[in-house]
């Protein structure tokens, strides 16, 4: 039954408390006198009066309306918004952990040192990428990061380099990292494959370009076969490569991007080594450097000493500064930690087999209703066009709404950007067949569905709590607080 939460302060009953307060054992005015008296309230603040048991209730009744990954299946295409154990949330609780002060000296942390020195060692080892840096607060904070060590780099080369290169089926957030720092953004178009066209690349490479940016796989879910060759051109016209490493899902344990000639990675602990992507907490966008580059990384930098004591160093002349305050997010990073202890390298290999024969599953049994633009086979996720259902007069929107009637959220739509009514679908590795095979039902139901009576689905969701939204209004004038009449 879908019957209507109130809000709290509809549900206030004057004189009702959840609460009961000490009586106050200092005199009060000596401290209203140093309030000046045009900031003292002029009467009491219009707060609702609620029992304990109203207001426990009603909180808990909000969170039942709410999507979250412990409870339904998000197929969110690039976001990898996979279920974690929950392990790894009871060791970032641990209370040396959460008991641990940033200003404590280094030798009275050395359990947390060495879990970032060993963390960094793990990531070096499943991407190739020689050196970390754990600083970097998401993955958009990484890729400003190394924008900044593509520049520290060039000016220690002495050249003067203002294009950045991003290919069309790259991260949106790639473009606007390189803008920050100044560089023009200069777009590569994909070919009739979803793949980098190499031959445009090649064109637009010139002595003005400091770095390519590219997604690998991109965000088609397509792997760029061509990278090596990629990276080659990249290196001979004195350009540095870029790999967002968001997708690296797909790739654990299979395929490194350190092997594929790439100069600057980072990685989202928060989507691929635990902590859902999304859930509104912080992230951790660490980024793996060659070695030609590790003088630039950000300082503090953690050490292992000869005497196996692990510390924080200064020492590297040539760093960009510091870009976190203290460790960074180290919570997520426990939980990144823990995670790749509790999988070990066999647990890894089948994330990204899993996550790969998942996404190929969904799509080999929807491309029978939907078009499927690019390629035969995919990575960990793919990319619908409901060019033809628009057709019928159902956009891409209204399935991504109709799906929350089947009780799952939508996927990521209309993006990326080159694939007409596109929803991205990606189901990652911790999802079972009888979840798969229930959101292609779904999805199914949904084509019959526009084919049969297209309103139904235009005007989803029904079964929710809150029928269908204006999302137009809903981000342009958002209204974030109640206005009493009293």
């Amino acid at each position: 039954m879908n019957t209507p939460e109130p809000l709290i302060f509809e549900k206030s009953v004057p004189n009702r408390r959840c609460f009961s307060l000490p009586a106050c054992d200092v005199p009060e005015s000596p401290i209203t006198q140093l309030i000046p008296q045009k900031m003292q309230r002029s009467r009491n603040p219009n707060f609702p009066e609620v029992s304990e048991i109203d207001i426990v209730r009603h909180f808990t009744k909000l969170s039942q309306m709410n999507y979250c990954v412990d409870t339904h299946f998000y197929p969110l295409g690039s976001c990898t918004m996979k279920y974690n154990p929950k392990i790894n949330e009871d060791a970032a609780n641990l209370e040396g952990f959460t008991r641990l002060h940033p200003y404590q000296p280094q030798e009275q942390c050395q359990g947390i040192l060495k879990i970032l020195y060993d963390l960094e060692q793990m990531l070096a080892d499943i991407s190739g990428m020689p050196c970390f840096t754990l600083q970097p607060a998401a993955g958009a904070h990484g890729e400003l990061t190394g924008m900044l060590i593509i520049q520290a780099y060039m000016k220690k080369q002495r050249e003067i380099r203002n294009t950045i290169i991003v290919p069309d089926s790259a991260h949106g957030t790639n473009p606007a990292s390189a803008a920050l720092c100044g560089y023009r953004i200069a777009s590569v178009q994909s070919d009739a494959n979803g793949l980098i066209d190499v031959k445009k690349l090649k064109q637009m490479l010139s002595n003005d370009t400091a770095a390519l940016m590219v997604t690998n796989p991109n965000t088609l879910g397509l792997f760029e076969k061509d990278i090596l060759e990629i990276s080659k051109i990249a290196h001979d016209a004195g350009a540095l490569v870029y790999c967002d490493g968001a997708n690296m899902n797909a790739l654990l344990g299979i395929a490194r991007p350190g092997d594929m000639g790439v100069d600057i990675l980072h990685l989202n602990l928060h989507k691929t080594f635990s902590t859902p992507h999304g859930g509104g907490g912080p992230g951790a966008g660490p980024i793996g450097v060659s070695r030609a580059l590790e003088v630039f990384l950000p300082i503090p930098r953690t050490v292992k000493n000869e005497d196996d004591s692990y510390a924080l160093t200064y020492d590297f002349p040539d760093s960009i500064g510091r870009v976190r305050a203290f460790y960074g997010h180290v919570g997520i990073m426990i939980r990144a930690y823990t995670y790749l202890l509790s999988l070990g390298k066999e647990g890894i290999i089948k994330t990204g087999e899993n996550a790969v024969l998942n996404a190929n599953y969904l799509r080999n049994i929807l491309s029978e209703y939907y078009e499927i633009p690019y390629g035969k086979t995919c990575m960990h996720e793919f990319v619908i066009s409901a060019k033809k259902q628009k057709a019928q007069g159902v956009s891409a929107l209204d399935i991504a709404k109709k799906l929350l009637d089947y009780g799952f959220h939508a996927p990521t739509i209309y993006f990326p950007l080159i694939v007409e009514e596109a929803l991205m679908v990606e189901p990652t590795e911790t999802e079972s067949r009888e979840t798969l095979d229930a959101f292609a039902g779904a999805m199914i139901e949904i084509a019959g569905a526009i084919a049969q009576a297209p309103e139904t689905v235009r005007n989803a969701p029904q079964k929710t709590r809150i029928g269908r939204p204006d999302e137009v209004i809903a981000a342009r004038n958002p209204k974030l607080r109640w206005k009493g009449t009293g």
